[in-house]
């Protein structure tokens, strides 16, 4: 299956039993949300698994873009990007988590054509009846605390989970998802039964409701039988272009395209806030790219790319004005690194820059600590 197909068969089978459809939320939060981006599917609903009634009932499914920021050292590695897609189930105060894992067991060996010999899953320990479930249906499940505890930050709804994985090794599978990297963790099923407070308690929300997030990218990857993320086939035209321009980099892939995505929902590069995170991926991109050839720029890079990751997300932005908006911060880094540049280095005459030094370069000529170290790696321009 394409990833087209992907989305289509998982939103029929849910609206098949009685979900409704949500629309692809942007990535921008609403005032006041202390959330920079979406960074998971079920931020948009969170009033409604808190209790808010929704419009559309108490089933719903969806698409939705999400970026985070606390993968971003993993990106590169198989399975990890900064924006991704997550298709997702809800059951606001409606069917129990039983019933969700037997619908996700029974989308993924019918649907999906997964055959139940390469499934695994893990439950929290303290889940008796995600534990059964899985024991009936005949699934081998791993029992851990913390890792099947999910909650999207320090306070607000939250609670066990159960995370379904696919063996993508050669072979019989082997170990447990905890033990072997080759079973891949593409659908968790979250009972949102509670609501932690400030203080670090827990409370019952009002509702018991039921949250899932299946990673598009890795499912195509699963499905696909490819090895990484970045083989499937909404990659394909980043990684044929712009490996015909430099040196192959996933790196390079991910950030170019999650920074278009970014830009599609009206960001623009800053010194803070969203704006900060668009300038650090487009950054970090020229100084991978510079590393080995100063000459390089984002100017060279087809619309094409762009074109395709704007069609693929929905966004209204003209593809010519994002490359400008690449090239415009390419600018503004190149013009940076040569102001910056001598400074560092005469400050490196005495050795490895020190904790004062970081912050002399910051309060003194308005250097953060992650800009000083692209800067000493990133070659001149």
């Amino acid at each position: 299956m394409d990833t087209r197909q992907i989305v289509g068969t998982f939103l029929e089978f849910f609206r098949e039993r009685g979900h409704q459809l949500v629309g692809d939320a942007t990535l921008i939060r609403p005032q006041g949300d202390p959330v920079l981006f979406t960074s998971a599917g079920m931020h948009p609903l969170t009033p409604y698994i808190e209790g808010v009634p929704h419009p559309l009932g108490r089933r719903l499914v969806g698409v939705q873009r999400c970026l985070r920021t606390t993968d971003l050292d993993e990106v590169g590695d198989d399975t990890h990007l900064t924006v991704f897609q997550m298709l997702g189930s809800w059951s606001l105060g409606d069917y129990p988590g039983t019933t969700s894992l037997q619908w996700g067991y029974e989308l993924l060996r019918d649907g999906f054509g997964i055959p139940p010999g390469r499934l695994h899953v893990t439950v929290f320990d303290g889940d008796p009846s995600s534990l059964e479930t899985w024991q009936r249906l005949g699934v081998p499940v791993e029992t851990l605390h913390e890792d099947n505890w999910w909650s999207n930050g320090p306070t607000g709804p939250c609670g066990p989970d159960s995370e379904i994985f696919v063996w993508t090794g050669d072979g019989p599978p082997t170990g447990t998802p905890s033990t072997d990297r080759r079973w891949v963790e593409v659908w968790n099923h979250v009972m949102m039964r509670y609501r932690r407070s400030p203080d670090g308690s827990l409370g019952p929300l009002e509702q018991s409701s039921v949250d899932t997030g299946m990673g598009l990218e890795r499912m195509a990857m699963v499905l696909q039988r490819r090895s990484s993320v970045f083989d499937i086939d909404v990659f394909e035209p980043w990684v044929r272009t712009v490996s015909s321009l430099w040196t192959p980099s996933r790196m390079v892939y991910d950030h170019l395209r999650s920074s278009v995505v970014v830009i599609g929902d009206g960001v623009h590069p800053s010194n803070t806030g969203r704006g900060y995170v668009l300038r650090r991926l487009i950054r970090r991109t020229l100084t991978t790219l510079w590393r080995d050839d100063p000459s390089r720029t984002l100017g060279d890079l087809p619309v094409e790319p762009i074109s395709d990751t704007v069609e693929h997300f929905g966004l209204t932005v003209d593809p010519l004005y994002v490359l400008d908006v690449l090239v415009y911060e390419e600018r503004r880094f190149g013009a940076l690194l040569r102001r910056g540049r001598p400074l560092i280095e005469r400050l490196l005459q005495r050795g490895p820059l020190t904790e004062e030094d970081f912050h002399y370069l910051h309060d003194t000529h308005g250097m953060p600590r992650d800009l000083v170290e692209e800067m000493i790696i990133a070659q001149p321009v």
